[in-house]
């Protein structure tokens, strides 16, 4: 019996999802990278973009057995985890993504992760990356304080909840 194949979920380098994207096409791979187009201002011009919907996702459809070829692709960082099983975007968020984007308004992804006091996280995007802290409260519904002990300083910044992870 062949393994069944499901929407995998992974993580790209900064900028790197329609890269990724386009050599796990030119490998054979099915990839599902949504994207809708973004009106840019520049200082001399306005300029049409097409942009990731889930900065820093991509998803591919293959079995799991697959996963270890696919995380040797230039870009791909790592396969997200969920209840330490790779994670899975099912077909009817698959079919509401499409359907979103098929209706013609500008759709915003906004991460669900919610933080606690006290929790400790890891910054997984920008120059930050890879540092850990703790949060040490919220200082709007979309930023956090982040204390961050490095050399015996305690260090506290502001930072977007889209570059946290729960450590």
């Amino acid at each position: 019996m062949a393994a069944e194949k499901k929407w995998l979920v992974f993580y790209t380098a900064s900028r790197q999802e329609k890269k990724s994207a386009d050599k796990l096409v030119a490998d054979g791979y099915e990839v599902f990278l949504p994207t809708q187009v973004q009106v840019r201002q520049w200082s001399d011009r306005k300029k049409k973009v097409e942009v990731p919907l889930f900065n820093g996702y991509l998803f591919v459809r293959e079995t799991e057995q697959k996963i270890d070829l696919i995380l040797k692709t230039p870009g791909i960082v790592r396969n997200i985890r969920h209840n330490n099983k790779p994670a899975v975007l099912h077909e009817e968020e698959y079919q509401t993504i499409l359907r979103f984007l098929n209706s013609g308004y500008f759709v915003e992804a906004d991460k669900q992760e919610n933080f606690e006091k006290g929790e400790k996280v890891i910054i997984t995007e920008g120059q930050l990356k890879g540092l850990e802290g703790i949060i040490t409260g919220t200082g709007s519904q979309q930023k956090f304080r982040v204390l961050i002990n490095t050399l015996g300083v305690n260090l506290t910044v502001t930072i977007n909840s889209l570059a946290l992870s729960k450590h």
